[in-house]
């Protein structure tokens, strides 16, 4: 069986502990490679993991020709310069969430993928599991009647300054590291896109990032609403409003990997088997590419929800004034 073998970029903690273990399960997914700016540290998570190579460097994993795909889970402000280095070396990419800091340089990463000829999606694992499918797939079959409202809460509590959730200059933040998963799922719920933003964000004194940010995006078919925060008891929970019906997601973004999962639509509840939504975005992506097909978030989905990040800021900027 034809096999991607992939190369790691960084040994961060999403990827040791969910990605990679979730992919090395994935049927047509081979986790060949993993590289660190210290080889040590690369080669502690090679033994750990079963990877049979280790880079000191990210440019020699880049410029090993074995290698066909590359995830990407280095800091935020890393994700498009080493993704376009990665695409210019004839790799495709999955680059984790946000794809960057800005509309203007995932532009970039798009024509860079466009000269290069590869793939690169945005890593949304959670818009792949079979909860979201189904929930959308109820939407779209009018079960609820029409789709008015999406509403959500994410938040866990984080004040280490040596978190890169809490450096501003790599893109931390509230909105950037949370907040984009509520943005993604409202736009995958109406299948649309907004048509304003309003939003408040309060800042932490002395990181500068937004601890806490409360978000209203309206769609021409209704609203979504959520609020996100760095710095609050840890909590999760999305609903989705129609005129007759309604649909609650119990636990919509860190779905386990260990247990089954659940959604209330109505008066029912339906359950999932247990699944690793690591494993099938893995899968998605490495058959996305063996078939040459589309894969699960293109760069331009990401781009749009770039957009409305942005768009949140300015909001923000403009209410401050």
């Amino acid at each position: 069986m034809k096999k991607i073998r992939w190369g790691i970029l960084g040994v961060a903690k999403i990827a040791t502990t969910k990605v990679i273990p979730a992919m090395q399960h994935a049927e047509h997914a081979d986790i060949a490679a993993i590289a660190s700016r210290d080889l040590t540290k690369a080669r502690a998570a090679a033994d750990q993991l079963g990877i049979p190579q280790a880079y000191g460097s990210y440019e020699e994993l880049l410029a090993d020709p074995s290698i066909d795909a590359i995830y990407n889970p280095l800091p935020n402000h890393l994700h498009i310069p080493w993704s376009i280095r990665a695409a210019e070396a004839g790799k495709h990419v999955l680059c984790e969430k946000p794809i960057g800091l800005s509309v203007a340089e995932t532009r970039d990463l798009i024509a860079a993928r466009d000269k290069a000829r590869v793939k690169i999606g945005e890593a949304f694992m959670a818009r792949t599991h079979p909860q979201w499918l189904r929930a959308a797939e109820i939407v779209r079959s009018g079960r609820i009647g029409d789709l008015r409202v999406v509403s959500g809460h994410f938040s866990y509590f984080n004040r280490d300054p040596h978190n890169v959730r809490n450096i501003a200059d790599w893109g931390g933040g509230a909105i950037m590291d949370i907040g984009c998963y509520p943005i993604t799922l409202s736009r995958m719920m109406f299948n649309d896109e907004p048509s304003r933003v309003h939003a408040f964000l309060d800042r932490d004194p002395d990181f500068k990032t937004d601890r806490l940010a409360s978000v209203i995006l309206e769609y021409p078919r209704g609203h979504a609403s959520f609020t996100c925060s760095t710095q609050l008891v840890p909590y999760q929970r999305m609903h989705i409003f129609g005129t007759t019906g309604h649909i609650e997601i119990q636990i919509p973004f860190n779905a386990p990997p260990d247990k089954p999962t659940r959604i209330f639509v109505n008066d029912e509840v339906e359950e999932f088997p247990v699944c690793d939504q690591y494993t099938i975005q893995g899968e998605l992506f490495s058959r996305a590419i063996l078939e040459n097909a589309e894969v699960p978030v293109p760069l331009e989905d990401a781009l749009k929800n770039m957009m409305v990040i942005e768009e949140i800021f300015r909001s923000a900027s403009d209410t401050r004034t």
